[in-house]
């Protein structure tokens, strides 16, 4: 297997994570492999060329697509002549459905294998694409725990592996320690912000984000808040929409789950970070905001009743979601004002979030989704 090219296709910072942990452990496994595809800092410090930037990749909403295909179709036309010119031995694809699905149908024509790891949300809208992953997906592994029935039954080759975050959602310093490394109060009411890993949507979400915080400020005191920024993001980016409002707020560019942990409560958009969020026993407010031609478009095909990874896994209203116009300053703050002062509310969402824990199968995904790649190219 030494020496085996093997392309890897990430389009978000959470892809990225889990993609540079698969590659470490694939290394681990038998080393030697070439990684070569589309990611960012996390899969390109674990030993893979990158051809194209998940920050450059990654959009919200069906309109904005259109600000940067120029950049996708240009990227996928790179990477399907790769295929032609230097065939892998193995695709293997995380997330990011509308790119990487079309990827898999070029590597199937070309007869590459194609591993599927963190599946697209077909089970969520447009269903239809799984008769495409079936065609087209030698393997899907998933994260998920109601995902491998319904692939199953679709008949898909499919393994649950457990959720990689059980692995990297963690705590590196005692609570005294990391408060001192941000410099904030042990005796302050702490928020945390995190508004997503896309550019576009934080530019949707933070400044509601933040004039939210100057209501908060006015409800509760003393308080602080705590931006700890996702990997995708620099920092001169979110600091000039920060300025724009009377908040003081301290981004942490490292060591962002000590952060998280800090906080009593957290304003969350949807997405992996509500999960990364629960798992850290962290009371949050959902919000969710994109443009209004996405969002009406999107209401018609989107078949789930709950928009947070938290809320769907648990099958109920764990955590507070605030959608589109719900999503304005006036409702976040007093969400999160109540999880302040009801401790009754505050104490069943953690209760929650420790039965949350148990459904996400056990530690050790990507090392378990390694061997299955490395068995793949073992058969190869």
């Amino acid at each position: 297997m030494s020496g085996q090219r093997v392309m890897i296709v990430a389009g978000e910072a959470s892809g990225d994570l889990h993609g540079g942990n698969l590659v470490r452990e694939m290394q681990a496994l038998s080393p030697g492999f070439s990684f070569a595809g589309v990611g960012g800092k996390k899969m390109e410090a674990a030993g893979v060329k990158l051809v194209a930037n998940v920050a450059d990749m990654a959009v919200v909403g069906l309109t904005e697509v259109i600000c940067k295909l120029g950049v996708v179709l240009k990227v996928m036309h790179g990477l399907k002549a790769a295929m032609k010119n230097e065939p892998p031995a193995l695709l293997i694809l995380i997330d990011y459905p509308d790119f990487n699905l079309p990827l898999a149908k070029t590597a199937r024509k070309r007869g590459i294998k194609v591993l599927y790891y963190i599946s697209p949300q077909v089970w969520a809208w447009r269903k239809s694409r799984i008769e495409a992953i079936r065609r087209t997906v030698d393997k899907m592994v998933v994260i998920l725990p109601f995902e491998e029935a319904f692939y199953r039954g679709a008949g898909v080759d499919v393994t649950f592996v457990g959720h990689p975050l059980l692995d990297e959602v963690k705590t590196r310093f005692p609570r005294r320690e990391a408060l001192g490394r941000f410099g904030l109060n042990d005796e302050t009411v702490t928020i945390a912000l995190l508004p997503g890993s896309r550019k576009s949507e934080v530019e949707r979400l933070l400044p509601e984000m933040l004039e939210a915080c100057r209501l908060i400020a006015g409800m509760i005191s003393p308080v602080q808040f705590v931006l700890p920024l996702a990997s995708t993001l620099p920092f001169s980016f979110v600091q000039d929409i920060i300025q724009r409002f009377p908040v003081r707020v301290k981004v942490v560019g490292e060591d962002i789950y000590d952060a998280i942990s800090l906080a009593d409560a957290a304003i969350v958009a949807s997405g992996t970070a509500t999960l990364e969020t629960a798992l850290l026993g962290v009371p949050m407010v959902v919000i969710y905001k994109i443009s209004g031609l996405s969002y009406a478009i999107g209401k018609r095909f989107i078949k789930v009743d709950y928009i947070s990874l938290v809320n769907l896994i648990a099958g109920r209203a764990v955590v507070p979601e605030l959608i589109q116009h719900d999503a304005n300053p006036a409702r976040i703050a007093a969400e999160v004002k109540e999880l302040i002062v009801n401790k009754k509310v505050k104490q069943g969402m953690r209760k929650a979030f420790t039965a949350l824990r148990g459904k996400l199968g056990a530690p050790g995904a990507a090392q378990r989704t390694a061997q299955i790649a490395c068995g793949m190219l073992k058969e190869g």
